[in-house]
């Protein structure tokens, strides 16, 4: 009966899951605008931040599928949405076909698809195996793609990297359609281009795509500005385009604006503190998003380096924006002020370009940094980089190479002494010394001769003891009778030879009995112990004494 429900249950499951063209329309909404998955970029805030401005489907940052599955922490920091964060699309990086299932299973009812990155062109992902690297290995992208299209909840999409030769390219999408893929979103670079060797993405190769494959398709690559998504869709043919990089430095780009970096950075910091994630991920970010007008005031990227916390960061946006309102007043009056190959003012937020790394600009001068040109001083010659930065943090600290020589030596090696040794030597001479000849040293925190002299001490006020003992007999302990009834108080009668001292004995006698030398017996009310069984009376030795060489010894 419990296997039929479970049967029922698939079928229910499987009949509520869309695919291909029918997904797109009806769970992705037609997006069009969409946030490309981002390691350490695309958390929560960051999304919401891209929806506020247009972006109509988001993607999580790349997970690892076997930590994700073996390590419940990464799950809980990693996966952050609220319900307001969709569509959306969490992406894993796998290698194999159980471990990517286990994984997409712990997302499948918070997130509208789970994406298999087959793009990442990164050293690491080829040490890990994984992304890009696996884009050989046909028989395995299989299995892990139709296994998760037969036991997910929800659609399973791609996304890949082209090959050098097209025709390899149209053949490897069609493979992942036919595995179960319903969504496909391809790079228009190779695993090659990355880096300053990225270069422009292949907008051709991405039609030729288009046309081979009945699912929708996503572009990726060349994305800078709105114009450049219609462009793109026009000469495709896909049905959404998606952008990283210029996504990052405009997080308004869908809606076609250029808005002052100020007001990028204080929306961001605003929702990061609402949906907190990673500092590291904040700043990468500002640097991000700054990342023109830091480059006219690079003391701000200092603040931004080295903050703490997303208070540092707002200081300084808000030391950010005095200065560019007041550039920006001037640039009014006199553009000429601001010479920049930028389309736009520094202030405003647009794409970084990077420059050709096969053109070399003669004429243009590498402008060192001061860590580099501190390298160079006399003053931190023969240091390495490390210690050179631990000097610029400390002053004070000595680094140098012949910094042992500030310090004394032991009077027996060769070693450095301690500089509070009573002897003038190092730790292991010290207590060598101090072992063999049973002395103190104050430097060391040595303290043989104090602890055998006191144990002396104690010993000869133990042995002096003994003897007054002695020398007064038995009437050093006097016990009572054991308690007849329970019922009784704790004033119980004692012994009858007991009775005679307690009733004679009041408290002005006892305080000359403390004074006194013939008599050492004293009694106090606190001597009495009285419990259930025995109640004994125990008489004090030694009472009141201006010796203090005892206490010395047992201190």
């Amino acid at each position: 009966m419990e296997e039929g429900k479970h049967e029922v249950k698939e079928e229910v499951d499987k009949a509520k899951k869309l695919s291909g063209f029918e997904f797109w329309r009806l769970t992705l909404n037609s997006a069009k605008y969409v946030v490309a998955p981002m390691v350490d970029a695309s958390e929560l805030a960051w999304r919401m931040l891209s929806r506020k401005y247009g972006a109509q489907l988001c993607y999580t940052p790349m997970f690892h599928s076997s930590v994700f599955v073996r390590d419940p922490n990464y799950r809980k920091e990693a996966m952050q949405t609220c319900p307001d964060d969709r569509p959306l699309i969490v992406q894993f990086c796998a290698n194999d076909p159980d471990t990517f299932l286990k994984a997409a299973q712990y997302v499948e009812d918070i997130c509208d698809a789970v994406d298999l990155n087959l793009g990442c062109p990164q050293t690491i992902a080829k040490r890990g195996h994984y992304g890009a690297f696996l884009e050989d290995e046909w028989d395995l992208l299989k299995k892990m793609v139709a296994l998760c299209h037969q036991k997910l909840k929800v659609p399973i999409t791609c996304k890949i990297r082209v090959f050098e030769s097209k025709e390899k390219t149209i053949m490897y999408a069609q493979m992942l359609e036919q595995a179960g893929c319903q969504l496909l979103t391809v790079h228009g670079r190779t695993k090659e281009q990355k880096g300053r060797f990225t270069g422009l993405a292949d907008w051709d190769i991405i039609k030729l795509v288009r046309e081979s494959v009945s699912i929708p398709v996503f572009a990726n690559g060349n994305i800078q500005y709105l114009p450049d998504v219609e462009r793109c869709i026009g000469q495709t043919g896909v049905q959404g385009v998606m952008s990283a990089e210029g996504n990052l430095h405009n997080p308004a780009l869908f809606t076609g604006e250029s808005p002052p970096i100020w007001k990028m950075a204080e929306d961001y910091l605003e929702l990061a503190e609402k949906y907190p994630c990673p500092l590291s991920y904040a700043r990468g970010h500002m640097f991000k998003m700054l990342h023109h007008s830091l480059n006219v005031h690079p003391d701000v990227r200092d603040i931004i380096a080295v903050g703490k916390t997303l208070e540092c960061f707002r200081l300084a946006t808000l030391k950010l924006k005095e200065r560019c309102l007041a550039d920006a007043e001037k640039y009014k009056e006199n553009p000429d002020l601001f010479p920049s190959e930028l389309p736009f003012p520094y202030w405003i937020c647009q794409p970084y370009v990077r420059p050709n790394p096969y053109i070399e600009d003669k004429e243009k001068k590498t402008v060192k940094r001061p860590l580099e040109e501190k390298l160079q001083s006399p003053e931190f010659a023969g240091l390495s980089k490390n210690k050179v930065k631990k000097l610029l943090r400390n002053p004070m600290k000595k680094l140098g190479r012949n910094s042992e020589e500030n310090y004394e030596k032991c009077v027996n090696c060769p070693n450095i002494r301690g500089r509070k040794c009573s002897y003038m030597m190092c730790k292991n001479c010290c207590k060598e010394k101090t072992f063999r000849e049973t002395l103190d040293c104050k430097g060391h925190r040595i303290v043989l001769h104090t602890k055998n002299s006191s144990k002396a001490a104690f010993d000869q006020k133990k042995r002096e003891m003994e003897e007054k003992k002695a020398e007064n007999g038995p009437n050093k302990m006097t016990t009572g009778n054991m308690c007849q009834h329970k019922e009784m108080d704790c004033t119980q009668r004692l012994c009858s030879d007991s009775e005679d001292k307690l009733g004679a004995v009041n408290s002005e006698n006892r305080l000359g009995a403390m004074n006194s030398e013939d008599t050492m017996e004293t009694v106090d009310s606190s001597d009495r112990n009285c419990g259930s069984g025995d109640i004994t009376l125990t008489c004090g030795d030694i009472t009141e004494t201006d010796d203090t060489s005892f206490k010395e010894g047992m201190s």
